[in-house]
């Protein structure tokens, strides 16, 4: 059976491989992922990296993962539910509680899964899910698979989502669901106001906080603590591949949400469990970032310089207010040219282009590293001026 013809970006596909050194896509990395990578036998300023905190290469963490594979091997060779539960899942999980002020916490061994199979779990197909247009596909995985109703208000209109919850049934469960830093443009969710219209319209409130935590708030704890609003949403996700270095996920809630879904999330229950030198990376990375508070500091002074250097440019650079900053083109081919500029000069960030984001919505998804030193930040600096003048100068 041929089924080329049904993919959506079947061209991209095409264009990769038939341009494999020029392709923004698939690049291979010869080695670990810092503020510089080697690419193609070529050192490359890594500014298209989750790595917020820099803690990939931190020799404790590494320290942490080797003991933990010398004592407890490889893997777990099965579910948490069954013979994979180790006393390093235990701790993790009790001391990200304590971190993050709620009263328990599951982890999963994917940040996609800590969305897709905590929502289909906890929401039941005669709920309404509200949400915002902009969520990560996990989200919006989640919600398809709960089987309820969505409906989704315009990227953080306030309005937009009180008319959905007035209209809604209120005899019904709603669940109001957002990013807390979205991915695509850094911009933070309204959180104020959407914990005002929960509580007005008796709505609960799911909060992903995979780019918040460890970037958001003067100790890192995301979302609520940015806005001052501990314990303000009900339940929080978020992913161990950004700030904790590492992979997997995890759900934070009440004792009895938490419960729940561990007794009941096919996501947790029916997958293998995260290998040990993971959690040992995941607990090692919280560690440093509950004592290490200078490296959120750097990582907002970098991200501060950058964003207005840019803007003062003449780049628009969104709506951002973290260390995700966007270079909205609106062009595809000229995104992928701007890439190729940066790439040959000795930058590497990402390229989102529809469908990844909206047609006419194209763009450069930069984002920065805690361990950036001031002369890679002035190089990047110094090649977006020329991008400016020599690629994007209408722009």
């Amino acid at each position: 059976m041929n089924i080329s013809n049904r993919f959506r970006m079947k061209e991209l596909y095409d264009y990769y491989e038939n341009n494999m050194d020029r392709c923004p896509f698939m690049q291979v990395v010869e080695g670990g992922s810092d503020a510089t990578v080697m690419i193609q036998g070529q050192e490359k300023i890594m500014i298209g990296s989750n790595n917020y905190l820099g803690l990939t290469s931190n020799p404790q963490v590494k320290e942490a993962a080797i003991k933990a594979v010398e004592k407890y091997g490889t893997g777990c060779t099965g579910s948490r539910l069954l013979n994979g539960n180790l006393d390093l899942h235990e701790q993790l999980e009790h001391e990200l509680a304590e971190f993050l002020g709620k009263e328990a916490v599951i982890v999963f061994s994917t940040g996609f899964f800590s969305n897709s199979g905590t929502i289909s779990t906890i929401v039941a197909s005669d709920d309404v899910l509200i949400c915002d247009r902009d969520n990560h596909a996990s989200i919006v995985q989640g919600c398809l698979m709960s089987r309820a109703p969505m409906k989704r208000y315009h990227h953080n209109d306030m309005e937009g989502l009180e008319n959905f919850l007035a209209s809604s049934d209120s005899k019904k469960e709603r669940f109001i669901i957002t990013d807390g830093v979205f991915s695509m443009f850094g911009d933070i969710c309204n959180l104020p106001e959407i914990h005002r219209l929960a509580k007005k319209y008796g709505a609960s409130v799911i909060v992903d906080d995979a780019h918040s935590i460890g970037v958001l708030g003067e100790n890192g704890r995301g979302t609520e603590e940015y806005y001052g609003l501990e314990n303000s949403v009900d339940v929080l996700t978020g992913t161990f591949s950004k700030s904790f270095a590492c992979v997997g996920g995890f759900a934070a809630s009440s004792k009895d949400v938490i419960r729940f879904l561990k007794a009941t999330c096919p996501s947790f229950i029916f997958t293998a469990s995260l290998p040990p030198a993971s959690v040992a990376t995941v607990l090692e990375s919280l560690r440093i970032m509950k004592t290490e508070k200078g490296r959120i500091k750097n990582l907002h002074k970098i991200a501060d310089k950058v964003r207005s250097e840019l803007n003062s440019m003449g780049y628009n650079t969104g709506g951002s207010q973290t260390p995700i900053i966007p270079i909205l083109v609106g062009n595809r081919d000229k995104t992928i040219a701007a890439w190729e500029y940066l790439f040959d000069r000795g930058i590497f960030c990402n390229v989102s282009i529809s469908p990844a984001v909206p047609v006419g919505s194209d763009l450069l998804r930069t984002s920065y590293i805690a361990t950036h030193t001031d002369s890679q930040i002035d190089r990047v600096l110094e090649v977006f001026r020329g991008l400016k003048k020599d690629v994007l100068f209408d722009i």
